[in-house]
């Protein structure tokens, strides 16, 4: 099982955080709501979108599997007041994500362990995965979802958000996986709800976006085009990388724009009445409408 990319692009993703991401570290496909929004609104919005759709309530316990640089579980405890622990196999995201808890003064309210998801045993109402699919290996996608079925409460809601494409089952560009994403894979929707099939959990509700990570791929090319002096002289980096990251970028972006590559979000529960039988709660909480509130100033 390949729980992270390589120590090049992990150690690529850090140096250019604040050259070519947004400022909360969201390396993951945000959301647009129109087509006006900056990447900053864009990445609040995509996690007020996930948010959304796990019914929150305050001071319930979440587990967030693959939680990065913390952006997603410290949003979910200061907008909403639930309970939060990450897991992450990165030494530098661990230490970075419990940074920004203790400098935010919710350390007592969100903890991240430095942890392989398969050794977590507590039990949780809510489950968040963002962007941490696309390495698990579709050998363990079963081993996956029997993890997630016993780390949910009974009446708990897991949200999975991930890389997909839209045709069947099949491979990741050699180039990519020699160079990016080693070990990584893009599931077709099938491969994903087939293991759910046989864990015996409900999938309560499924979106594809489309387009929305061109537009965040685009963005962050600009991005790094704007800065890439500053990468070679400050980051480290000569202008082979840059090349290569530039082509990175470009690839991704046409094949999200126009080729086979999407994200799909998946909704899964336990038992089938864990979350109201229509969806207009979804639209309700992302509007603020019915939302739980603040546990800190925006």
């Amino acid at each position: 099982m390949t729980s992270t990319a390589s120590s090049t692009f992990s150690d690529a993703t850090s140096r250019l955080s604040t050259t070519h991401f947004d400022r909360d570290r969201q390396y993951s496909c945000a959301y647009f709501a129109t087509s006006g929004e900056n990447l900053e609104q864009a990445q609040i919005d995509k996690k007020r979108h996930i948010a959304a759709k796990m019914l929150l309530t305050q001071g319930q316990r979440v587990l967030d599997i693959g939680s990065g640089w913390g952006g997603m579980g410290l949003f979910l405890c200061q907008q909403f007041g639930v309970d939060v622990t990450g897991v992450t196999l990165s030494k530098e995201q661990h230490a970075v994500s419990c940074r920004r808890a203790l400098e935010g003064g919710i350390a007592d309210r969100v903890r991240f362990k430095l942890l392989d998801y398969r050794l977590e045993a507590g039990r949780y109402d809510r489950i968040v995965s963002v962007g941490m699919f696309e390495h698990v290996g579709a050998a363990h996608y079963v081993e996956f979802f029997t993890k997630v079925k016993h780390l949910l409460t009974d009446d708990g809601v897991m949200l999975l958000h991930s890389i997909g494409r839209m045709e069947p089952p099949g491979g990741t560009n050699t180039w990519l996986r020699k160079y990016i994403f080693p070990g990584g894979y893009s599931p077709a929707l099938s491969e994903v709800l087939a293991a759910i099939e046989k864990v015996g959990l409900w999938v309560t509700d499924v979106e594809i976006l489309r387009l929305h990570y061109a537009e965040t791929i685009r963005h962050w090319r600009q991005r790094f085009q704007a800065n890439r002096e500053s990468v070679k002289h400050t980051a480290g980096y000569d202008e082979r990388f840059c090349r290569m990251w530039e082509f990175y970028l470009a690839g991704c972006e046409v094949s999200f724009r126009y080729m086979n590559q999407m994200v799909f979000q998946i909704q899964i529960a336990k038992r089938q009445d864990a979350v109201p039988l229509t969806r207009d709660y979804m639209v309700d909480a992302e509007r603020g409408e019915h939302a739980a509130p603040s546990m800190a100033a925006e």
